[in-house]
């Protein structure tokens, strides 16, 4: 076994053996607004349950360690003390990575996810109409950790209101953990799915994907794709060229003039395989 002093390796590589020794974590989806009215969400994985009488949370949208940056979700509380805390389910879990991007100020990521903006009873900020759970807070401190990347920023909530999918309720009218379906966050590209053990989502944080809003209405409202479907076509950051889409073709004649149902199915089929990029070609053939 080796040992290691904080101070003596760098921050990134010191981040890294932290989030892969703490985990799974539970990720709060956070939506926030801007003292101007616009939306932002974001997932944070440095978060928990402190309290149950006052119901408190805290998380933390960490300094970046590359750039020491702050996160649009830290400036807005700090302008606009309240925030919504949504859970985070297998059913979601494609798309809230992909609104983990690093969109410019202004993108509106419910949008870019692909999620719908549902108005909050007590507060500002918007719910993510498809989360199990949601939690309506009051930001009631911000406790400032340091000024150098890494550094933590604990934002303490307060819940207010808290609303619940009644789908995920057992006979008792408490939260069942196999309906619910949580996912967690683990080292590096690692999930954990509750129930099941580890999946993994490729990070999106290097590149910016062109969003689940950008794909075609005839794809968008598949009755075949489901969500998680939708996010992985949205992390792709080209689409395949009309040179590739042939040479696919050619490769595989058998998906040439295809039902809607029926391509949007062996799409689906290269999704579940993590071949994303033979998912678009298949979709663009005509």
């Amino acid at each position: 076994m080796f040992s290691i002093t904080p101070k003596d390796i760098p921050t990134s590589k010191l981040h890294g053996y932290l989030l892969g020794a703490v985990a799974p974590r539970p990720i709060a989806f956070a939506s926030t607004i801007d003292e101007n009215g616009n939306p932002n969400l974001s997932p944070f994985s440095f978060f928990n349950v402190f309290g149950s009488n006052p119901p408190m949370m805290i998380f933390s949208p960490a300094r970046r360690v590359r750039g020491n940056t702050t996160k649009h979700t830290l400036q807005n509380v700090e302008k606009v003390k309240e925030v919504v805390i949504n859970v985070v389910n297998y059913d979601i879990v494609q798309q809230m990575s992909l609104s983990s991007s690093e969109y410019p100020e202004g993108v509106n990521e419910f949008e870019k996810a692909g999620f719908t903006m549902l108005a909050s009873d007590e507060i500002k900020p918007f719910r993510v109409a498809e989360s199990p759970i949601q939690f309506e807070c009051k930001v009631t401190d911000i406790i400032y950790t340091g000024d150098e990347g890494g550094a933590g920023n604990l934002i303490v909530c307060e819940v207010i209101k808290i609303h619940i999918n009644e789908s995920v309720l057992d006979a008792n009218g408490m939260i069942d953990q196999h309906k619910i379906d949580l996912v967690a966050r683990a080292g590096g590209s690692y999930y954990s799915r509750a129930r099941d053990g580890f999946f993994e989502i490729p990070k999106p944080v290097s590149t910016l994907g062109i969003g689940i809003d950008q794909i075609p209405s005839a794809i968008k409202n598949s009755t075949v794709l489901t969500g998680n479907n939708l996010g992985m076509l949205g992390n792709i950051t080209l689409l395949p060229t009309d040179q590739d889409v042939d040479n696919f073709a050619k490769e595989h004649p058998q998906f040439i003039g295809l039902e809607m149902v029926k391509k949007h199915t062996f799409a689906q089929e290269y999704l579940e395989n993590n071949d994303t990029e033979s998912a678009w070609k298949v979709l663009l053939l005509k």
